[in-house]
C-alpha cells in the first residue's frame, strides 16, 4: 500500500492542478458549456410553422435583422440597460463613497454595507412584485402625492411601464454597482488625498483625477454584473411592464409559448453574443485583476 501511495505521489504533484479543477470543469461543461451548444445547434433547425426540423439554415438568423420588431426589442432592451447602468451607477458611487470616507468608524462602514444587503435575505420576485401597491393607480405613492395637493388624478406612468421596470432593477442591482465600488474604494490611500488637497486640489478635481481613476476596476465589474443581470431579466418586464416594454427576452418567451424554438435560440445566441462583445470590450479597457 505504501509502496503504490509513493509510486502515485510524483503523478499526483504534477497533475494536482488539473484535479483541483476537473469536477468545477465537469461542471461548466455539463451545464453551462453543453446548453450552450444545444441551443446554437436548435437555432439552425428549420421550423415550417408546426414543426422543427433537422438542418443547416440562417433563415432564424435573417429573421432577426430584418424584423423591424426584433431590432425595435434589441433598442428597448439597450435603452433600459443603459438607463439602469446609468442610476445604479451614480447611487452606487454615492453611497460608496458615503460608506468609506464619510463614515470614520470601521465598525459603522461595515454595519452599514451589510444594512444594504437586508432586502436580499427576500426573494428577488417578492421584491420586484412589491413595487405594484406601491405604484399603482391606488397605490401609497399616488395617494401620497393626492393626500398633499402635488396631483389632482393618479399618475398612471408609475405602473405597467418602463419607468416600473427600470425602478425595480434599480432597487434590485443597486448593490451589485456598490459592492465592487466599496471594495475599490477602501483600498485607496488617503495620503493620495491629502497630498492632493495640500497641493491646492479641490474636492472636485480629487474626485475626477484621484478617485474614480482608481474606481475604474469596480466600475468594471458593476457594470458587467448589472449589464448581465437586467440583459437577461424577463421576469420584471413581463410583471411590470404591462405589456409596454418589449425586449428581446420578452420575444423570445413569446416565440417560446408558440414553439418556434430555433427563433428564440437564435435571438438568444445573439443576445449571448452581444452580452460577451460588452464584457470583452470592459475587460480589454479596465484591468479587473486588479480589483480581484
Amino acid at each position: 500500500m505504501n509502496a503504490a501511495v509513493a509510486a502515485l505521489t510524483p503523478y499526483l504533484k504534477r497533475y494536482s492542478s488539473a484535479l483541483q479543477v476537473t469536477p468545477l470543469s465537469v461542471v461548466l461543461l455539463l451545464f453551462l458549456v453543453g446548453p450552450v451548444i444545444v441551443i446554437l445547434i436548435f437555432s439552425f433547425y428549420i421550423f415550417n410553422g408546426f414543426f422543427m426540423e433537422p438542418g443547416f439554415v440562417t433563415d432564424n438568423y435573417e429573421g432577426i435583422f430584418t424584423s423591424f420588431n426584433t431590432i425595435e426589442a434589441y433598442l428597448a432592451t439597450f435603452k433600459i440597460t443603459a438607463i439602469t447602468w446609468a442610476v445604479t451607477l451614480v447611487f452606487g458611487f454615492i453611497l460608496s463613497y458615503y460608506f468609506v470616507f464619510d463614515i470614520i468608524a470601521f465598525r459603522w462602514k461595515i454595519f452599514l454595507f451589510l444594512l444594504s444587503v437586508v432586502p436580499f435575505w427576500t426573494s428577488g420576485v417578492v421584491r420586484m412584485i412589491s413595487w405594484i401597491p406601491f405604484l399603482g393607480k391606488e397605490g401609497l405613492l399616488n395617494r401620497a402625492l393626492q393626500g398633499i395637493g402635488v396631483i389632482d388624478d393618479p399618475l398612471e406612468f408609475l405602473l405597467f411601464s418602463e419607468f416600473a421596470v427600470i425602478v425595480s432593477y434599480v432597487h434590485m442591482y443597486t448593490l451589485f454597482m456598490v459592492a465592487p465600488l466599496f471594495n475599490v474604494m477602501a483600498k485607496i490611500d488617503r495620503s493620495l488625498l491629502e497630498a492632493a488637497r495640500d497641493s491646492g486640489a479641490s474636492s472636485i478635481q480629487i474626485f475626477f483625477n484621484i478617485i474614480v481613476p482608481l474606481c475604474k476596476p469596480g466600475i468594471a465589474i458593476g457594470t458587467i454584473f448589472v449589464v448581465a443581470l437586467v440583459m437577461g431579466d424577463f421576469v420584471s418586464i413581463r410583471v411590470l411592464s404591462g405589456g409596454q416594454a418589449g425586449t428581446v427576452l420578452m420575444s423570445m418567451r413569446n416565440q417560446v409559448d408558440v414553439l418556434q424554438y430555433p427563433f428564440a435560440c437564435a435571438s438568444a445566441v445573439l443576445l449571448l453574443i452581444v452580452l460577451l462583445l460588452i464584457v470583452g470590450g470592459i475587460m480589454s479597457l479596465v484591468d479587473v485583476r486588479k480589483q480581484l
